[in-house]
């Protein structure tokens, strides 16, 4: 597609253009290279204006009228800290290795944090661990956000410019070679793109765009956007085809688009998707929603993807995680009652929650391959007070069980860094702010878990990991060192002989797999039977997640894992049988 942006500074015939929107300004200056430059009025609130002989690495900013300087908004590189000036960077002079995109049926997903992914915390160290990926199954990387934030530590969901690779990972150049790298290996790219909120600290935009926000309206972030005003629609809308032009990601996570509220037509998630599909029909489009709606994820009259691909499945995780600790606070609540015909509605339909009281539409219609399903993710486990992994909570022949259900499934699989090796290092919630910030973040994350029996006393309370303490980020680190150890060889050996399974019995008979192709034949009391009815193929599951041996009703065709029969406790089988 043709670089033809409205927010960020453009090449152009003459110079180098610099742009933004600023309505609640009455004149603006761009100051570069020592010099402030008056910028020209333009309809609608924007101005603009056009410079020769601007180098790349240039440094500017824009000048309010109450002179401050403010970094640009899309600036695609920083100089500095987010408070500071912009970098001139120019697109489109990496070499590109040729590239054929992976159809979304292939998809087996670790989700990575760029900073603790790796000892070294960058873009290119993770390059060094991508032959680890592949041989483990791995077919696709999901990174969480890599939008600048404040500070040097976080999880990426705090970024305030949108367009501009954290530095603390690398430069753009660094993260085109991440992706580069990853297609070369034969590995789709995914970047998880955050457009609910900006972070609390270096948000500049309401100081010259009050109009960017809504003031009737807040999240649980602060401020809601308006999408409704076109400019902050452009600004998103360009900003996921950015990563997907400039980076060649092969798709893109939008984190909780239930907080992205608009009334427009077509609302600015159509609209993204919608853009997305004129320039990019391949690209892989997931969501986050707590909704349980089915809308964004509708296939056409021939199975094609007119909008979103996928959706986080965050029930199939809620009850598994019930089933595998017996927790039953919080969102698990809803899930801690008759959790047997929850888990069976899971894998066969989707969504547990389809209407029942009023949350949630009707899923079984969707094919399983619209929905990603996980026991673990960023969310699951540093939302925990201490980040602890399920390796650490549930007994490991259970996990190991549910572990062969959710990679043997028809559904897309997701797992979370080590998960592969049953890492059991924390992954807590770490941030990089100062002083009053950091102390309203400290409390407020330790207020969050008053409500939780084992953290009724405040002496419990104050051992929950303070988020900006240097050593909470160290700690979230994963051990590589464990996947060389005899325990993790052996959770690699297990991984990989599901995941060799999945591609030879399961694949084939994604593509093109119908809706309603699931079907529970029993669960309850620790015992699921699931049949699909797929592209060519049934497949059948037997799992016993009781503590007694048990007869489960038969699966079709050949048993291609586990064996036929009466099932020991945590033991699980799966049937095969080609369809006429």
């Amino acid at each position: 597609m043709s670089r033809n942006y409205a927010w960020g500074p453009q090449p152009v015939e003459g110079g180098t253009r610099f742009r933004l929107w600023a309505p609640g300004q009455d004149h603006l200056s761009l100051r570069c290279g020592g010099l402030d430059h008056p910028m020209q009025p333009e309809e609608g609130g924007w101005f603009a204006l056009t410079l020769e002989g601007v180098a790349p690495g240039a440094e500017y900013g824009f000048l309010l009228t109450d002179g401050r300087v403010v970094p640009d908004p899309a600036s695609r590189m920083q100089a500095g800290s987010v408070h500071g000036l912009s970098r001139l960077a120019v697109p489109g002079r990496f070499d590109w290795h040729p590239w054929t995109p992976r159809p979304w049926e292939e998809a087996v997903i670790l989700e990575l944090h760029v900073g603790t992914f790796t000892p070294e915390g960058t873009f290119r160290a993770v390059i060094d661990r991508l032959p680890h990926l592949v041989a483990t199954g791995i077919t696709a990387i999901e990174i969480m956000p890599v939008a600048q934030f404040a500070g040097n530590r976080g999880w990426g969901y705090d970024g305030v410019l949108p367009y501009a690779p954290h530095p603390a990972y690398g430069t753009p150049d660094d993260l085109r070679a991440l992706v580069d790298a990853c297609h070369r290996h034969g590995l789709m790219a995914l970047l998880d793109v955050v457009y609910n909120h900006f972070g609390p600290e270096g948000n500049y935009l309401a100081a010259y765009a009050p109009d960017f926000f809504d003031p009737d309206r807040l999240t649980p972030w602060g401020k809601a956007i308006a999408y409704d005003r076109q400019p902050v629609r452009r600004f998103f809308i360009e900003n996921a085809l950015y990563w997907l032009d400039e980076f060649r990601f092969d798709g893109l996570r939008l984190d909780a688009v239930d907080h992205l509220r608009d009334a427009s037509d077509p609302e600015i998630l159509v609209e993204i998707a919608q853009e997305i599909r004129a320039h990019f029909p391949h690209a892989h489009l997931t969501t986050e929603d707590n909704r349980n709606i089915t809308a964004l994820h509708e296939r056409g009259p021939d199975g094609g993807v007119p909008l979103y691909t996928a959706e986080w499945n965050d029930d199939f995780h809620n009850v598994a995680h019930v089933i595998a600790t017996g927790e039953a606070e919080g969102y698990y609540a809803d899930f801690a009652t008759d959790p047997w015909p929850k888990f069976g509605r899971a894998l066969a339909e989707g969504f547990v929650w389809q209407g029942e009281g009023g949350h949630g539409a009707p899923s079984t219609h969707l094919p399983p391959t619209a929905f990603v399903d996980f026991l673990q993710n960023h969310d699951q486990t540093g939302n925990r007070a201490f980040g602890e992994r399920l390796l650490t909570l549930a007994p490991e022949p259970m996990v190991r069980a549910l572990m062969t259900i959710h990679l043997l499934s028809p559904h897309v699989p997701l797992m979370f860094m080590g998960e592969e090796w049953g890492e059991t290092r924390p992954f807590a919630f770490f941030t990089d702010f100062d002083g009053d910030l950091a102390r309203i973040v400290r409390e407020g994350r330790r207020r969050e878990f008053a409500g939780f029996a084992a953290f009724e006393a405040e002496a419990t309370r104050d051992a929950i990991p303070d988020p900006n303490a240097p050593q909470t980020f160290e700690a979230s680190r994963i051990d590589w060192n464990r996947a060389a150890s005899p325990e993790g060889r052996d959770w690699l050996a297990f991984v990989r002989g599901l995941l060799d399974l999945r591609r030879d019995w399961v694949l084939p008979h994604l593509k093109g797999a119908p809706g309603r192709s699931g079907r529970v034949i029993r669960a309850e009391d620790g015992l699921i039977a699931v049949d699909w009815t797929l592209n060519g193929a049934r497949l059948g599951l037997r799992a016993n997640l009781s503590e007694a041996e048990a007869d489960l009703p038969p699966g079709a065709g050949l048993c291609i894992h586990g064996l036929p029969g009466a099932l020991p406790p945590s033991q699980v089988a799966w049937w095969h049988e080609v369809a006429e």
